[in-house]
C-alpha cells in the first residue's frame, strides 16, 4: 500500500512540472475601487468586513464570545492542575519576553492602522493573545491571574463586545460618522473604531482562554 502512495506522489509532482499552467485571470479591480471609495479606506478586505459584510462581522465577534463561555463552563467541574511545568532557563525567558514585545507592538501597530495596511482587527487581537501567551509559558499562574483581576480584564472584554454591537448597529442603520481623507489615519467613519474593539475583544479573550487552561491542564 506503501508503494501505491508513493507512485501516485511522484507521479502527482511530475504532472505538476510538466503539465501546463492555468492562465491567470485578473479580476476587475473596478470593483475593489468601488469598496476602497465606498468605505473610505485603503484596504478593501477591511472595507468588507466592516461594512459590506457588517453583520457576519457582528456574528463572529458573539460566536467568539460564546466559545470563550463554552470553555468556562467545560472546565468549571474540573480539578485545578496540580503542578504547571513552565519555563525557567533565563535563555527562554528573554527569548519569550522578547517576543511578547514584540506581538505587542504588531498588535497596536495592526490595530490602529489595520484600515490602511494589511491587517485589521482580528489579526491585531490574535498577535496580543500571542503575547499574552508568551508572557503566560515564562510567569507564574497566580501573577497573571492576578494582573487579570486587578485590571477587571473580563469587565472590560464585555463592555468591547456591547461596544462592538452598538457601534455596528450604528453604522447599519445608517449613521455615518466623519468619514475623512483617504488614506489618513482617521478615515472610513467607524471603521477605525471597530478594529480597535474587535482587537480588544480578541486579545482579552485570548487571556481569559490561557487563563483557564493553564489553571486546569497546565502548561502542555
Amino acid at each position: 500500500m506503501k508503494w501505491i502512495y508513493a507512485i501516485a506522489g511522484i507521479a502527482l509532482y511530475i504532472k505538476m512540472l510538466v503539465g501546463p499552467s492555468p492562465e491567470i485571470e485578473l479580476p476587475d479591480l473596478s470593483v475593489v475601487e468601488a469598496i476602497v471609495q465606498d468605505s473610505g479606506v485603503p484596504n478593501a478586505v477591511t472595507g468588507i468586513i466592516f461594512r459590506n459584510r457588517l453583520y457576519d462581522t457582528i456574528f463572529e465577534v458573539v460566536v467568539f464570545t460564546i466559545s470563550i463561555m463554552g470553555v468556562y463552563y467545560l472546565l468549571a467541574n474540573e480539578q485545578p492542575s496540580c503542578t504547571i511545568y513552565q519555563f525557567s532557563d533565563r535563555p527562554s525567558i528573554v527569548l519569550a519576553r522578547l517576543g511578547a514585545t514584540i506581538c505587542s507592538l504588531v498588535s497596536i501597530e495592526l490595530a490602529i492602522r489595520g484600515h490602511l495596511s494589511p491587517g485589521g482587527g482580528f489579526a491585531a487581537g490574535v498577535a496580543g493573545g500571542t503575547a499574552i501567551g508568551l508572557v503566560a509559558i515564562t510567569s507564574s499562574s497566580q501573577w497573571m491571574q492576578s494582573i487579570y483581576q486587578r485590571w477587571h480584564t473580563s469587565a472590560w472584554e464585555k463592555v468591547s463586545v456591547l461596544a462592538f454591537i452598538i457601534l455596528a448597529v450604528c453604522t447599519l442603520i445608517g449613521f455615518e460618522f466623519p468619514p475623512g481623507q483617504l488614506g489618513g489615519l482617521l478615515s472610513g467613519g467607524a471603521i477605525p473604531l471597530l478594529n480597535i474593539l474587535v482587537a480588544l475583544k480578541v486579545a482579552l479573550g485570548s487571556w481569559a482562554v490561557v487563563l483557564v487552561f493553564t489553571r486546569y491542564r497546565g502548561l502542555l
